[in-house]
């Protein structure tokens, strides 16, 4: 089933921020961001038992536990367990991502993408959401971004266990779908070269937003698009760097990033245009995108968030980024060329 027909709207629900992503979030205000996410109307949540060594998927089976589950969407991610043992949060080798959750949970993490781990991971999964089945399972950070040279052994291991698994799980009616979710393009590309198995999308975080989408346009997007399968955009605003943060993927951002955002907002105050509008509409124009799930840490920004999707965006706004060569001439526009 492709991914625009599982998924309920064009706007989702990140919750790496619910597993105290930067910060140590009151559980009072974790609560009510999913809450208010869920008055906006938003129906597609995604999660990961990584965010905060499951706090995330805890606090968000709190949040949506009296909700109708036929109403929404879930989707979470395998290839890490959550042991009930207690780990040094600061030992942790967490490549790329060092200190992202060191506020969150001190269990212990294990990276295991096999076949009875993925079982494993996604029932203790649904015992932290509280509910009966995910809909989507993405098999978790086989990349470099977080294992370096040894990427490609875990990618093997997981193509003989998770994805035949998720697989069969998926021909069995216990999932609607799954594919990869990842912060790089390659393993993206390796999986849609293979002859089997068979995803139904991907959740790419990171890499098709309005400061980085060079190298996701020139295979990947084509690939899925070509395919009909779907693209689910995390990080839409490159861990805050677009729109006035200090960091981008996940480390402080670099004087060439910040230029860039400097650039961009210049013309987008010139034209009236926020920069959500400008990076969640950005996303939405390529036809293999099928949602965008910016996180959201405090229930003010859901209707942020909200806005910025629905805002007038003047087409002479895209016309002149394309202009100064801040987006890849390739990359579609939410305008008719």
């Amino acid at each position: 089933m492709a991914l625009k027909d599982i998924l309920p709207g064009e706007l989702g629900f990140g919750a790496a921020p619910l597993g105290n992503m930067f910060r140590d979030i009151p559980e009072a205000e974790a609560l009510a961001t999913v809450e208010a996410a869920w008055q906006d109307g938003v129906r597609y949540y995604d999660n990961a038992p990584f965010y905060g060594a499951g706090l995330a998927e805890i606090r968000m089976g709190e949040a949506l536990k009296d909700k109708p589950r036929a109403d929404y969407v879930i989707s979470t991610k395998v290839g890490r367990l959550i042991l009930d043992e207690i780990e040094d949060v600061g030992a942790r080798d967490l490549g790329e991502k060092g200190g992202v959750f060191q506020h969150g949970r001190p269990n212990r993490i294990v990276n295991d993408y096999s076949e009875d781990a993925t079982y494993r991971s996604i029932e203790d999964s649904l015992k932290r959401l509280k509910t009966d089945h995910v809909d989507i399972a993405w098999v978790h950070d086989i990349a470099q971004d977080f294992y370096g040279d040894e990427w490609l052994a875990m990618f093997e291991s997981a193509r003989r266990g998770a994805f035949r698994a998720l697989d069969r799980m998926r021909d069995e009616g216990v999932i609607k779908a799954w594919g990869l979710g990842v912060n790089r393009v390659e393993p993206i590309e390796l999986l849609l070269a293979l002859e089997a198995p068979r995803p139904d999308g991907f959740l790419l975080a990171g890499r098709y937003t309005l400061l980085d989408h060079d190298h996701a346009l020139q295979r990947v997007m084509p690939m899925v698009a070509e395919r009909g399968l779907g693209i689910v955009v995390g990080g839409p605003y490159s861990s805050g760097a677009l729109v006035g943060g200090p960091n981008f993927e996940y480390a402080p951002a670099t004087p060439a990033i910040l230029d860039k955002v400097a650039r961009i907002k210049a013309i987008a105050d010139r034209h009236g245009v926020s920069m959500k509008a400008a990076g969640l509409q950005f996303a939405l124009a390529n036809p293999a995108v099928a949602a965008v799930i910016p996180g959201a840490s405090h229930p003010g920004r859901i209707a942020e968030d909200r806005a910025a999707l629905q805002e007038n965006v003047p087409a002479d706004f895209w016309r002149e980024l394309r202009a100064a060569r801040l987006v890849n001439p390739a990359a579609p526009l939410p305008i008719a060329d």
